[in-house]
């Protein structure tokens, strides 16, 4: 087992004994590794944000909690390599493309050998041409991300298209993908009015504690060039 499907194995590992800690020594003997390396996979465990702890003393030893992991799934091999291919091919200037990133390195560490040379193939199938201008700051992208998951409200620094930098206190909506372009569509408080920035031109993102009050997407970009804009037909499951 390499060290990336074992780092995903102590997760379930950890996650079917929860609330219950498991020693060491115990996962060590589970794995067939020294306890060494199993001390090292937790503490990257650890350092990844995963919600992994230690309690010392007697009875102690590693948990996680479950209510922030998800239970495993069971996939097909046709779906698993799908959803491979799907997650790797991500703009990597794309909202959430460093979970994306992850997410498909945990697939990729599960998947059998049949699945993995069947993701393989389709992989060298598959090419994309950059999306123009940059992809802007990564800072400012995780923000944007954590505002629009916490409901939060965002300071922007802004340029538009004729590069004027102005300073916005906004309350994210959603996001809108056009022409290679990502926008956060938000009720912009300065201009009192839904408004759309581009990812790439936003120069910081500062989060907030305040709560946003919740906006309708539609509703924001009703009277835009946006306005037809529907949801990509692989959410209409969700």
């Amino acid at each position: 087992m390499n060290r990336t499907a074992r780092l995903y194995a102590l997760v379930e590992e950890l996650r079917a004994a929860a609330p219950r800690p498991l020693t060491v020594a115990r996962l060590a003997a589970r794995f067939e590794v020294a306890t060494r390396t199993v001390q090292r996979d937790l503490q990257a465990l650890m350092a990844a944000g995963l919600p992994v702890r230690a309690t010392t003393g007697r009875g102690g030893g590693w948990s996680i909690d479950p209510r922030t992991t998800l239970p495993p799934v069971r996939f097909t091999e046709q779906e698993a390599a799908a959803l491979t291919i799907a997650l790797a091919a991500t703009d990597p200037g794309a909202p959430y493309a460093a979970a994306t990133r992850t997410a498909a390195q945990k697939l990729t560490a599960v998947l059998s050998e049949p699945a993995a040379a069947t993701a393989r193939d389709l992989a060298r199938r598959i090419v994309a041409l950059p999306a123009p201008g940059s992809s802007g700051p990564s800072d400012a992208r995780a923000a944007v991300e954590r505002a629009l998951a916490d409901g939060t409200v965002l300071r922007l620094r802004y340029a538009d298209a004729a590069g004027r930098q102005s300073e916005r206190l906004v309350e994210p909506a959603g996001l809108l993908t056009a022409g290679g372009h990502w926008y956060l569509i938000a009720w912009c408080r300065t201009r009192r009015a839904g408004r759309g920035f581009r990812l790439d031109r936003i120069a910081s993102a500062d989060p907030t504690t305040e709560p946003a009050r919740p906006h309708d997407l539609a509703a924001l970009l009703r009277g835009s060039a946006a306005a037809s804009a529907r949801p990509p037909a692989a959410l209409d499951v969700l």
